[in-house]
């Protein structure tokens, strides 16, 4: 794909945060840098950077390790709790988004100022509100569930950052993912394990424990290079006042070109899945991509992969964490790596797992360790090169 030139400074750039999960900062600069985007500075579980509105449809539409991008509005300090209100109704909202526009104000409190975290955004709301009143005469309506517009508040003590979210839903919300299992992966982590794994994109991809079939659809919008967000059809910034409809069909039409010229995967991407009913919510959800027909698929146990055609390859998977019906996980675990040390020689095996004790009876030293989160989840992302010898020299 071609890398995306970023305006120049004079246009008018806008402060841009890119919030992320926990471990992927590092890799969505990578991302950011790779698309053609310079000067980011890593935050906690966020970057930033400046930007203009076409490139926020841009970031929206290609990143694959990012949540949400927020455009700041407004930074100020305040006293005491009225002087969030008194601040906030200065802000022009009027200039954001019309009356007609439901709306809805979240964010992350952390300050002494106030005593109740729901209160500040309460606040907000009511200025809001008050200033439509004030220069139209009509209030747009509050929203919680599935706001047009939302609203960031980002409070640290007496520092005050406001920002339009400009995604909306979050952005592992792909659009490609109707069948989901009972766990499903965050498909933002999906993205990002791929990356962290440092594929290439040429190296054979198997996930043997696929389930609905996340990674596996990641791995190929990677390869080729199409858009994660290519089935989505909603973003907030659609419903905001300077939203331009002409920019953003052109660069949503571009990707769609992209997505259907591709005859065929530049790499093996396989996939399979002990259980019938999770391997048919995979097919499902890879019928939704034009590109999903390429990505080979079966119902079947990890240890039927056997004398496999590759001299070396890549295994990105995320095995069963808990207890399941007539399966003991740490003996799971064990098998993955008595079948990893036969049959994946040459691979570097990548596995993600919240189970401690259960990645113990593995029995292969990690060359790596990398801390993320599934969820509330805390895990443990582990890379396995598998040589020939035997468990000690591992």
């Amino acid at each position: 794909m071609k890398k995306y030139s970023q305006p120049s400074k004079s246009d008018d750039n806008l402060l841009i945060t890119i919030k992320t999960l926990y471990g992927l900062e590092d890799v969505l600069k990578e991302e950011l840098e790779e698309l053609g985007f310079f000067n980011i500075k890593l935050l906690n579980r966020a970057v930033q950077l400046e930007a203009t509105w076409k490139d926020v449809y841009f970031l929206n539409l290609h990143l694959r390790c990012a949540l949400a991008i927020l455009v700041e509005i407004a930074f100020f300090r305040i006293r005491d709790e009225q002087d969030l209100y008194k601040q906030a109704k200065k802000i022009d909202w009027t200039q954001f988004f019309s009356e007609d526009k439901t709306f809805a104000v979240k964010g992350v409190v952390m300050s002494h100022v106030f005593r109740h975290t729901k209160f500040p955004l309460l606040l907000l709301k009511d200025a809001i509100v008050d200033v439509f009143r004030d220069k139209t005469g009509k209030r747009p309506d509050v929203n919680l569930k599935k706001p047009q517009v939302l609203i960031d508040v980002h409070i640290n003590e007496d520092k005050v950052t406001v920002s339009l979210n400009s995604s909306g839903s979050p952005l592992y919300q792909r659009g490609y993912r109707d069948d989901a299992g009972e766990a499903p992966l965050n498909e933002v982590l999906a993205a990002g394990m791929i990356r962290l794994a440092k594929w290439d994109k040429q190296t054979p991809f198997i996930d043997p424990f696929c389930g609905s079939g996340t990674i596996l659809i990641e791995a190929a919008l990677y390869a080729t290079g199409v858009p994660s967000m290519i089935e989505r059809q909603h973003y907030a910034f659609k419903n905001f006042s300077n939203f331009d409809a002409n920019v953003w069909e052109k660069m949503y039409q571009d990707a769609v070109d992209l997505s259907k010229s591709i005859k065929k995967l530049p790499v093996e991407i396989l996939g399979s899945d002990i259980s019938a009913e999770m391997m048919l919510k995979a097919k499902r959800n890879l019928r939704r991509l034009s590109i999903g027909r390429f990505v080979d698929v079966k119902t079947c146990s990890f240890e039927e992969h056997k004398n496999l055609p590759f001299e070396k390859g890549i295994m990105v998977t995320n095995p069963p964490y808990g207890e399941r019906i007539g399966e003991d996980i740490p003996e799971l675990y064990s098998k993955i790596g008595d079948w990893m040390k036969t049959e994946l020689q040459g691979f570097d095996c990548w596995i993600i797992s919240s189970n401690e004790g259960a990645m113990k009876t593995v029995g292969l030293r990690p060359n790596a360790k990398i801390k993320l989160f599934n969820g509330s989840l805390e895990c443990s992302f582990r890379k396995y090169s598998i040589y020939a010898g035997s468990k000690r020299d591992q």
